[in-house]
């Protein structure tokens, strides 16, 4: 029953995504909001992220787009007076913030009540040597281990229970800090790390039961003690891997009827033992041979897990959480599935759910592929078959992705000590006729499941035309069957076709046949008959797919507006999407969900069976633009900007003949298609220039490069040109990068804001800090860019939304690219002007016209949008910024001042900005000159300067009191000594030319990363963090 005295709830977010907290708290806490709202309850919103639905004012009743802090939650707090807070649905940053506000007394304080599970059950959880104590309490099996809040404890714990052990940092996310030790120096390193990274300086130190199964189950309990198991998932790896980076199968399908209820059972005694209210995941090891098993971790919250278990059986565990922690039991909650049942009856599902993770690797070419269990993913994919390999090959091909892979002779290596490549290879190996036993031996994952895959490979190697049904039933795609039979893609199509060979579409269905189900929540299957589908007017969106660099959770909240619209409007509004973290994946967001691979093949027959009055394609990032031709081809209607503006806009040689009709400047430039060529145009355009593949995402492969030398490295490392894949060369314009995203009716065209970029052209835009509205700009520059988007949006025919991207030189303003499509930026200049874009843009492609149009006055404050980086988790990886995008999140910061708003962004980022302490410069000779202010400046702020030979040598020359420390090779004590001690506070470096992973500058960069000590590589940056401290600091000065 809804406890009445619950009026007003505050509920924390989880901030930005970063690796091992992206999307799934994005949807979780949408979902959780709306329960809540539903319910009368006056829900209070703290989130830093403006790229996630779950901020707009739609959602809470009112949103906090603040840094998630205990200063800040206990202003919230005390301005708002709730009578609850909810800490589980924000991750473990939500989870941190609710102990860290009950151990200062916050809560206490102001009366508020910790709604949910109970703030000692989170310890117990949490804590590792409390979690331990009541895992032994209560009779179940614990790996042996011991906590320890030192290195030397840690290195002790080691020798008494032996090599190789696991690091389990207390209350962090991902695995962060966190990994395998296999001897001493290792555990040393491991053992630090995870100290720090630990809010209470504690660490687990636990034997390694590396080759068990990994078993999760998702279950959920109410405070009567009513509890049931939701999910059952398998990591198809090992112990070992992370379980975000692992590929894991849902439900379990290796497990014996005894194994499968005896782990069921004890992860209900657990929460039972926990007292959880909400949901709960609880991870298990499983000896391979036999029934041994131990508690490997609990989460008392909702995770990354959540939102696999949420999506493979339509059961909605945050929802349900939310409504638990108001007070109502699970008996009395209605499904959402079928309006007959209840949250107390357990899902069982009829079909098999496949999740494999998406890796940032292509971006990220020297960084450590090596999985353990530190969680390196950015994102995920998941696929529904009737059959594990049917489900395993949707997902497959559902990464829009695959490395290039070593010789068969590193395959070994591979399989036996898994990166990012291991499940290509596996599948590489079992189609050349690698022994399924010897594959099983090296991966340690399950013989039916490798057996499974070796029988598809198998098949697909002495296939014969009479097998395309199985083959398609086993979940080959028509490009694999074409590659195999050595015939064309489109031969197989329409082979099968003759055949009557084609997809049918089941409903998800979470009682297995008991109950009936009308939520149109699909999957395609070439085994079984197809379901009916309701006939009426419809528009379907395509989605953006995984979660990856250059393609992130911004792009899912467009296409969430879009569905919304397209409701509003009167049609039906269809999704395809794969991505089970977001919030347009949810069963109830649009009229029909199909969850598909987002390729032509999986897309057309969606598109037949629906016959749309037309298809949306603006919001889904580059996945969804590159299937914009083929849609049209078939016959269907692409909405708002034609596929061949798009083309014009993405084509080289079409967009600069359209700028140069246009009367507009941009940067001179040619696309080259040789080496020969890119060398002439060099030449002739001079050096520096921006070298970049055409077609990119998110400045994949984009450099800039100062000679001969350097090119031609680029050429042969990064890019090759070709015919069909141009090179494109620019000359590089040392200016203020500006960008705008705007609408347009194709007559009228309505700017929202001018957004300025704090760093120089040069860092990708994504990566940069951005400003609204421009604090630089002259009035002459930003009419200038009003004009040229105007010119542009019309001269593309623009029927939605666009990117333009400037560099602004004085009054000179150059366009650098122009997107068709929405943008990163779309959420946060929609928030900060109170302008919905996607909405608006999704209207204007139905047919509506705008009614107003130029640019919009900007009222209000100031907001700064700045990117978040993940560089602690992954290893090797230079935390440098240049044209290649490199942050996983973004935050936002609004006040009445830049600098205000500045401070609040970077605080928001989780950038430990140093109020005093010791600033290290050490800089490239053609940027002394522009550093001496700043140090300086820093200098008379009390900051102690210290800094490299060259740079100390020319600071102190120029009257600023540096004191020398030693590079790597100049002795002892060196710059990493100093890190490594803590003697450091704040780092400002920028790069001299080549290769940087060879330079100095690379392994201070990397140990600034690990230590969590701020390294600034842009001198712009740089300088407004120095402005922003200066205003908030308060400075005593002499009268005389």
């Amino acid at each position: 029953m809804l406890d009445s005295t619950i009026r007003k709830v505050l509920v924390v977010g989880s901030g930005p995504v970063v690796i091992g907290q992206a999307a799934e708290f994005d949807y979780a806490g949408t979902q959780a909001c709306r329960a809540l709202r539903e319910e009368g309850v006056e829900v209070i919103l703290l989130n830093s992220n403006p790229a996630t639905i779950m901020t707009d004012k739609e959602m809470a009743d009112r949103v906090y787009l603040e840094p998630i802090t205990v200063e800040l939650c206990e202003q919230i707090i005390r301005k708002e007076r709730p009578d609850g807070f909810i800490a589980g649905l924000g991750g473990q940053t939500g989870l941190n913030m609710a102990l860290a506000l009950a151990q200062s007394g916050v809560l206490e304080k102001y009366g508020v009540k910790l709604l949910g599970t109970r703030l000692d059950a989170i310890k117990q959880a949490e804590d590792r040597e409390l979690f331990k104590k009541l895992i032994e309490e209560i009779g179940e099996p614990v790996c042996p281990s011991s906590t320890v809040t030192s290195v030397e404890r840690a290195l002790a714990v080691a020798e008494e229970i032996g090599y190789p052990v696991i690091v389990r940092p207390a209350f962090t996310l991902g695995g962060t800090g966190g990994g395998m030790a296999k001897d001493e120096s290792e555990l040393k390193r491991l053992a630090g790390l995870g100290l720090e990274a630990s809010p209470i300086g504690q660490v687990l130190i636990e034997k390694s039961v590396a080759g068990y199964k990994e078993i999760e189950f998702e279950v959920i309990r109410d405070r009567a003690g009513n509890a049931i198991s939701i999910c059952s998932m398998e990591n198809l790896d090992p112990v070992g891997v992370h379980t975000g980076d692992s590929m894991v199968v849902a439900p379990a399908l290796t497990l014996s009827r005894d194994e499968m209820e005896l782990l069921k059972a004890s992860a209900l005694k657990i929460i039972n033992a926990l007292r959880i209210e909400g949901g709960c995941n609880v991870q298990f090891a499983l000896h391979p041979e036999n029934q041994t098993y131990y508690i490997i971790e609990v989460n008392p919250r909702v995770s990354r897990s959540s939102a696999l278990a949420s999506k493979a059986t339509g059961y909605p565990i945050a929802r349900v959480t939310a409504k638990l922690a108001l007070g109502y039991l699970l008996p009395e909650i209605v499904s959402s599935l079928t309006s007959k049942t209840t949250a107390a009856m357990e899902p069982s599902i009829d079909y098999v759910v496949c999740k494999i993770p998406r890796f940032p690797f292509d971006k990220f070419h020297s960084g450590d592929r090596r999985l353990g269990t530190q969680m390196k993913s950015t994102g995920e994919v998941m696929a529904i078959g009737r059959t594990f390999t049917e489900a395993f090959n949707k997902a497959l091909r559902g990464l829009e992705y695959e490395p290039k892979l070593p010789p068969e002779s590193q395959w070994e290596e591979i399989l036996r000590q898994p990166d990012d490549r291991r499940v290509f290879v596996l599948r590489k190996a079992l189609e050349k006729g690698w022994r399924p036993e010897k594959v099983a031996e090296l991966t340690g994952i399950s013989m039916p499941f490798i057996e499974e895959l070796a029988y598809a490979a198998e098949k697909l190697k002495s296939s014969t035309r009479e097998d395309l049904s199985e083959l398609k039933a086993l979940g080959f795609s028509d490009r694999e069957v074409a590659d195999a039979w050595g015939i064309s893609e489109g031969e197989v199509r329409r082979l099968r076709e003759q055949n009557g060979i084609l997809p049918s579409y089941k409903m998800v269905d979470t009682t297995a046949g008991r109950i009936p189900i009308t939520t149109p929540y699909f999957y395609s299957t070439y085994l079984g008959q197809d379901e009916p589908v309701e006939k009426s007017k419809s528009v379907v969106v395509i989605g953006s797919g995984p979660i990856r660099i250059g393609q992130g959770l911004e792009f899912d909240y467009a296409t969430v507006h879009a569905i919304l619209a397209i409701k509003k409007l009167g049609y039906r509004a269809v999704i395809i999407n794969n991505n089970p973290e977001t919030v347009s994946t949810d069963f109830d967001i649009s009229d029909a969900l199909y969850f598909e691979p987002l390729t032509l093949e999986d897309v057309l027959p969606i598109l037949r069976r629906e016959d749309p009055v037309g298809v949306i394609v603006q919001f889904g990032g580059q996945t969804s633009i590159k299937l914009a031709k083929g849609i049209t081809e078939a016959g269907f209607r692409v909405l708002g900007t034609s596929v061949d503006a798009i083309d014009k806009a993405e084509d080289r040689e079409r967009f600069d003949a359209l700028l140069q009709e246009l009367g507009i400047r941009r940067p001179e430039g040619e696309a080259v298609r040789s080496v020969e060529e890119a060398f002439l145009a060099a030449s002739r355009i001079g050096y520096p220039v921006l070298v970049r593949p055409s077609y990119v995402l998110g400045g994949r492969a984009m450099e800039i490069v100062y000679s001969d030398d350097e090119l031609k490295v680029y050429l042969e490392e990064a890019a090759k040109a070709s015919e069909d894949h141009p090179i494109l060369v620019d000359r590089y314009v040392q200016g203020v990068e500006a960008e705008v995203d705007a609408v347009s009716d194709g007559e009228n065209v309505l700017i929202p804001g001018i957004m300025e970029h704090i760093e120089r052209a040069g860092v990708h835009s994504g990566d940069s800090i951005a400003v609204y509205p421009p604090i630089s700009l002259s009035p002459k520059a930003q009419q200038t860019i009003v004009d040229y988007t105007e010119r542009i949006a019309r001269g593309l025919n623009t029927i939605g939304v666009l990117n333009i991207q400037f560099v602004v030189k004085g009054d000179a303003v150059f366009i650098i690219e122009v997107n068709p499509r929405a943008s990163r930026t779309i959420p946060f200049i929609s928030k900060v002007t109170g302008i919905n874009m996607a909405q608006l843009a999704t209207e204007v492609m139905l047919g509506n016209k705008l009614e107003s149009s130029g640019l919009v006055p900007h009222k209000g404050d100031i907001a700064v949008k700045a990117p978040v980086f993940s560089f602690a988790k992954l290893k090797d990886v230079d935390t440098v910024l240049g044209p290649e995008m490199k942050s996983t999140g973004e935050v936002m910061g609004r006040a009445p001042t830049f600098h205000q708003a500045f401070y609040k962004a970077v605080v928001a980022s989780g950038l430990s900005v140093p109020l005093e302490g010791t600033v290290l410069f050490t800089v490239a000779d053609r940027d002394k000159a522009e550093i001496l202010p700043l140090a300086k400046g820093y200098m008379e702020l009390g900051y102690n300067i210290v800094a490299t030979t060259g740079t100390a040598a020319y600071l102190n020359v120029h009257g600023v009191r540096a004191k020398r420390v030693n590079k790597l090779f100049e002795g002892a004590p060196s710059i990493v000594d100093l890190l490594l001690e803590g003697k450091i506070d704040l780092i400002i470096n920028t790069i001299s030319r080549g290769n940087l992973s060879r330079r100095e500058g690379f392994t201070i960069r990397r140990h600034a990363s690990e230590k969590g000590i701020p390294c600034l590589t842009s001198i712009d940056t740089a300088k407004a963090l120095y402005e922003a401290i200066k205003q908030i600091s308060l400075q005593a000065t002499p009268l005389i």
